[in-house]
């Protein structure tokens, strides 16, 4: 077992341990029903540590490392007990991943933006392996057709575009939106601060705005698959692309999300699902 100094309370040192919170987190799953392989459980405890290592780990609210090709094990959160995931019918489960129908699947992480992250100081990633333009990953919005306000989403491939951000992605040059054709690896969507929002893929920054229009973040969970929309549509701009790494945490600056992608690819690495 590998411990970690993690903080003083009074006089005893808490130590941190990997192998503890991956045994915790395997409970979980076997609790709902599922199972972990040991290669599986294996790469947590690595992923785990190199988290920690890289000081991500205690910025995180929401870890969802798609292993156990179940529903069962998918929807388990690996930082806590808190927001576990709910899937609906329509997604398939394989040891690559979970990948959503594209017309009516998602996830509920039933994470809050508004009630549950601090504003100006949130970060979505998503581990994409299918090549599609279809739909919107992850995230919420206010919308009042045609635009989508007061909204966290991101794309890996929206159309054509890579597009992310917080409060305000539809309002011309202050969203992200970058023209391409591959949806696939490792994305994180960040805002920093109230004058700072980017998107990377793997170890490179894509997409910036530093001149925000912001704005109250719609008052709803955070889902999987596409959008939910917060003014009375239900969850919208529904994706089929297969994840096998999904998170919400507290923002990241553009040095730790490529540490989160040196991670998060070993991870994948080691699991033969990386792309």
């Amino acid at each position: 077992m590998i411990l970690a100094t993690h903080g003083i309370i009074g006089s005893s040192i808490v130590q941190f341990s990997a192998a503890a919170l991956e045994s915790q987190f395997n409970d979980r799953v076997v609790a709902a029903g599922g199972s972990l392989t040991s290669t599986e459980r294996s790469a947590l405890v690595t992923l785990i540590n190199d988290l920690n290592n890289y000081g991500i780990w205690t910025k995180m609210k929401a870890v969802y490392p798609m292993v156990g090709a179940s529903a069962a094990a998918c929807a388990q959160n690996l930082k806590s007990s808190s927001f576990t995931g709910t899937f609906t019918s329509g997604w398939t489960f394989a040891s690559t991943g979970a990948k959503p129908n594209g017309t009516s699947a998602f996830m509920n992480t039933s994470l809050n933006l508004s009630t549950q992250t601090t504003l100006y100081n949130v970060a979505y990633s998503n581990y994409i392996r299918t090549l599609s333009s279809k739909g919107i990953d992850m995230g919420v919005t206010d919308s009042t057709s045609p635009l989508y306000i007061n909204e966290g989403w991101f794309s890996s491939n929206y159309n054509g575009f890579l597009q992310g951000g917080f409060y305000d992605n539809d309002n011309g040059p202050l969203a992200i939106k970058v023209s391409t054709t591959n949806s696939r690896g490792f994305f994180v969507s960040s805002i920093t601060s109230q004058t700072n929002t980017f998107v990377t893929q793997g170890n490179t920054l894509k997409g910036q705005v530093t001149t925000l229009n912001l704005t109250t973040p719609a008052n709803t969970t955070i889902v999987l698959g596409g959008v939910r929309n917060a003014n009375g549509g239900g969850v919208i701009e529904f994706s089929n692309k297969e994840t096998c790494f999904a998170s919400i945490s507290d923002g990241l600056s553009t040095t730790e999300a490529a540490n989160f992608y040196t991670a998060v690819q070993a991870f994948q690495t080691t699991l033969s699902r990386n792309v």
